[in-house]
């Protein structure tokens, strides 16, 4: 398989060389930890005192990770990306709410979107959390078989009016949707809600998609099963696969809990473990779709060479690689040059709503190996290349 991944020139195509610059000074910082932490906790701090810093978190971090403050404002990015045959996935990146005031408003964002896919080739997906449109503590607590008090019942109806209602519309404008993954804790009654979604918008291909964290050791298994269901009642099965976000989140609880951890024990495990999940998916493409989200170039070239050898086209809209916007560029745009279909997830919302995404991310980044000094490599050759243009 030919090594597309390095070709900076395609990679930064759509970057300025001030907008190359500030990456560079952007992934040269989240490159140390303490300063991560320090500037996490100097953010946190500014925005909860009110300090003027929306302007400069705007022009640094946000504008290069994030897509707009609403909708309307990331078409610029979502049409500058099309061009180059990258297409966009809308996430709405508000975390942590409670209300359910907050979460009729999520409801509310979540059917625009879906709207706005329906009417631009650029935005083939939808997108939203599970927590987004429902209160943690009830998924967790039906996620624990415990029993919900009248007024939880009546709210976790609620959650599923939601959920019914975003899938619905999905399945009417023809927008296929993603709903990503959580913590473990929670993720079981999420699950359980998804699927029910399949089984009733899956019936003639995937429309709803769930997530598949596989750093967790046990949703391979969780796949094939849910494969047999989906073979017994007819429907089809949409999967965006992740390596997961919330290791160390995961790690510290099951520790403090004393239970065994979800998580595979080593990074190679997870990536074997990822990887074994494509391979079924591509073996059940009568059945399945796959968004392989990953930022990983050793699982991108794996996929490419597995469609190559199953004869499987390049453009099956059966199989999407998607990467984060604002990362692993090299990736995203040398695999759309090559003909696959490709799709950035392009976080937007209220910047000081987006914090807590974004805080996630940096420290995401610090903590997966390699991550910050491939980006950074990237970028620096891309430099070097221009200067000596």
């Amino acid at each position: 398989m030919e090594k597309i991944f390095d070709n900076t020139q395609v990679a930064f195509s759509l970057k300025s060389d001030t907008e190359l610059d500030r990456a560079y000074f952007l992934f040269k910082m989240i490159d140390s930890e303490p300063l991560v932490r320090i500037g996490t906790a100097v953010t946190n701090f500014a925005i909860k005192a009110h300090l003027p810093v929306e302007g400069l978190i705007r022009a640094t971090v946000f504008d290069h990770f994030c897509g707009g403050i609403n909708e309307h404002d990331c078409l610029t990015v979502v049409d500058k990306m099309f061009i180059k045959g990258v297409s966009s996935v809308l996430d709405y990146s508000v975390e942590g709410k409670e209300e359910e005031v907050q979460f009729d408003a999520a409801l509310e964002m979540t059917l625009k979107t879906i709207e706005f896919a329906k009417e631009r080739l650029a935005i083939p997906f939808a997108v939203f959390k599970p927590t987004g449109l429902g209160r943690f503590e009830l998924y967790e607590k039906l996620g624990e078989k415990q029993t919900l008090n009248a007024a939880e019942q009546e709210e976790w109806n609620r959650v599923v009016t939601r959920f019914d209602q975003v899938c619905s519309e999905a399945h009417k404008k023809d927008v296929a949707l993603l709903i990503d993954g959580e913590e473990s804790w929670m993720q079981d009654a999420a699950d359980d809600l998804v699927t029910e979604m399949m089984r009733k918008y899956n019936k003639e291909k995937a429309i709803v998609f769930n997530t598949l964290q596989m750093y967790r050791w046990d949703r391979l298994d969780y796949l094939k099963k849910l494969h047999e269901v989906a073979k017994n009642e007819d429907f089809f099965i949409g999967m965006k696969l992740v390596r997961g976000a919330y290791m160390e989140k995961e790690n510290k609880r099951a520790e403090e809990k004393g239970y065994v951890s979800p998580i595979c024990v080593s990074k190679e495990a997870t990536d074997e473990n990822y990887d074994a999940a494509v391979l079924y998916m591509l073996e059940h493409l009568d059945k399945m779709s796959i968004f392989a989200g990953t930022h990983n170039e050793l699982s991108s070239y794996k996929l490419m060479e597995l469609m190559q050898q199953k004869g499987i086209s390049k453009s099956d809209n059966r199989i999407w690689f998607g990467q984060l916007y604002g990362m692993s560029d090299n990736i995203s745009y040398n695999l759309a040059e090559n003909g696959y279909n490709v799709a950035k997830y392009l976080p937007f919302g209220p910047v000081k709503d987006v914090m807590p995404y974004l805080i996630r991310r940096a420290e995401e980044n610090t903590s997966v190996a390699g991550q910050t000094s491939r980006e950074l490599s990237m970028i620096k050759a891309e430099r070097k290349r221009r200067k000596e243009k």
